[in-house]
């Protein structure tokens, strides 16, 4: 189970959320929704400092991860998080 972020992505984190190196972004699951991914559920995005890792990766100075106890969303698949300018919202998608 790995964790991949698109450059397009980190460029929207740095541009939109003024996320710089040392910043920790959290994928979190909420209730309700739409989801590529789970029905019935769907990401959440907070800038906030991690508990308990259950999954990361470090781009361009920036923590993108994901708490232990949600890792049952991702059914033990790989997450991507890419940015699609055309709708101008970040994607999840697994892989």
């Amino acid at each position: 189970m790995n964790m991949t972020i698109t450059k397009a992505a980190v460029a929207w984190f740095r541009e939109e959320w003024g996320c710089k190196e040392g910043d920790s972004i959290r994928f979190f699951v909420r209730y309700g929704g739409v989801s590529t991914v789970q029905d019935s559920f769907s990401m959440g995005i907070a800038k906030e400092s991690p508990n308990e890792i259950g999954i990361s990766t470090v781009e361009d100075g920036i923590t993108f991860y994901m708490e232990k106890d949600e890792l049952w969303y991702m059914n033990g698949r790989g997450l991507i998080v890419d940015y699609r300018p055309k709708t101008d919202e970040v994607e999840f998608k697994l892989d």
